[in-house]
């Protein structure tokens, strides 16, 4: 049942003053692959922990003397990271409260079943293993909230937490939907600025003849409607961030002022006699080809290499190898959470057409995909149902016309391409979602949707 690299070196203490359940408890564990202590009271445990390291604690509630909530309470006011699970014949709803409360993993009756125990033991060993390398490590392939575990997405988190260092301007590229205001608030976050504002602005949204107004501000009276002062969203983002997004859209004109801004530190508000100086870091980002559109006139070279020395391609989700599922199941938690809404499961079929889809919109298309199914699931099941048309309509090779195909067999018209079988893909399903935990089986289960004895004997059957 306990997987051997997860078998720890130390043993289990079993704290019990009934010998023949010491004695049933350790041959059940030793069965199991666990080395295992005994302890007929609290104070015996206490005395062996001074001397013995152990993987965790087994205790009854009901013992001489000190008992096992006190037992319990006492190794958590010492700050001890040992699991803890509490077992007796007197179980309440308030007893089992207080364990939790005061800290118990978990929280058994007798008269016991033993495979519950194992699973038990293998789930707080396991739950500790992962809490000790998250501490170590840090929560692995993610930054700062952007989820991506394939090649392509671990290259530009490495790429984009070494320029954040820097203060020179970048230029973040990708397609519509790629998420390019994530990684600019990324990379704010993880630069010396981080404590400093990030202002974001959309250029395409700001009518021309108000840019240089928008950007640079002005000074009472400076055209018609200039009651006031007013800062540009430059001086906004002082000590900060200043994200131009959609920046293959902003005039000639004011491409000029933004250079002379990058290059001197400072800006002349509309109106105004004098330069302000400012202290503004530059993310700018665009979905267009810009080396295009200089040489039809519409971008300014000497901008583009100033902003291009430093730039970042957000792979589209075609290139991103594994990280679909992992982003399924992070925007299920997301916006079910949000709703407040339990999603349970996903049906089979909304599951293959949500991995078979090839998302031009990218991130932003699947993240908008998920919302409406979470939204529309009843009884905590998303079914095709509950996806897009787009999605649940379009034609699987296996029901494309004038081919008969059957699992695993070869898709006419297509290079030789073997299909999987329905098993073969629930497997590859549960191995990435497994890889995605971290291999927390307590919480792949929870997302596929099933028990974690289900769990457990899928695997095995592997």
């Amino acid at each position: 049942m306990t997987p051997k690299d997860t078998v720890p070196p130390c043993p289990i203490l079993i704290v019990e003053d009934d010998p023949a359940i010491l004695e049933l408890l350790e041959e059940e564990l030793q069965e199991a692959g666990h080395g295992t202590l005994g302890a007929a009271s609290a104070e015996e445990a206490i005395a062996t922990l001074s001397h013995t390291p152990v993987a965790m604690v087994i205790s009854d509630v009901r013992l001489p003397g000190m008992s096992g909530l006190e037992l319990l309470e006492r190794l958590r006011d010492e700050q001890s990271p040992l699991g803890f699970i509490v077992i007796t014949a007197f179980g309440t709803i308030d007893q089992a409260v207080e364990a939790l409360k005061l800290g118990a993993d978990d929280f058994l009756t007798k008269p016991l079943d033993l495979e519950n125990v194992r699973e038990a033991v293998f789930r707080v060993l396991e739950h500790r293993r992962l809490a000790e390398r998250f501490h170590r490590e840090g929560p692995p392939r993610h930054f700062h909230g952007i989820i991506g575990e394939s090649e392509a997405m671990q290259g530009l988190f490495h790429d984009a937490a070494r320029l954040a260092k820097s203060d020179a301007p970048i230029l973040v590229l990708g397609e519509s939907g790629t998420g390019k205001e994530l990684l600019a608030r990324a990379i704010h976050a993880e630069s010396p600025r981080a404590e400093g504002p990030f202002v974001a602005v959309n250029c395409a949204s700001i009518p021309g003849e108000l840019m240089e107004s928008e950007f640079f501000g002005h000074v009472k009276g400076a055209f018609t409607g200039a009651s006031e002062h007013r800062q540009g969203l430059f001086q906004s983002a002082r000590g900060g961030s200043l994200f131009l997004d959609e920046i293959g859209e902003m005039s000639p004109e004011l491409q000029a002022k933004l250079l002379r801004a990058l290059q001197e530190k400072t800006v002349r508000p509309v109106g105004g006699e004098r330069e302000e100086p400012v202290d503004v870091r530059i993310i700018a980002a665009t979905h267009r080809d810009l080396e295009q559109a200089i040489e039809t006139g519409q971008f300014r070279n000497d901008l583009f290499y100033r902003l291009e020395t430093f730039s970042l391609r957000i792979p589209p989700l075609r290139e991103r190898e594994g990280d679909v599922e992992r982003l399924i199941a992070a925007l299920i938690d997301k916006h079910a959470g949000a709703q407040e809404k339990p999603i349970e499961s996903i049906e089979p079929a909304a599951l293959e057409a949500l991995l078979g889809y090839p998302y031009p919109g990218n991130v932003r298309e699947l993240e908008n995909a998920i919302m409406r199914a979470v939204t529309l699931a009843e009884a905590g099941e998303i079914r095709l149902a509950d996806l897009p048309e787009r999605l649940r309509d379009r034609p699987h090779p296996s029901r494309a016309e004038g081919s008969e195909v059957r699992a695993g067999s070869l898709v006419p018209g297509v290079e030789a391409q073997p299909w999987p079988s329905l098993e073969e893909v629930e497997q590859r399903y549960i191995r990435k979602v497994l890889d995605a935990t971290g291999g927390n089986k307590r919480r792949t289960a929870d997302i596929l949707g099933i028990a974690r004895r289900t769990l457990y004997r899928r695997l095995d059957d592997r």
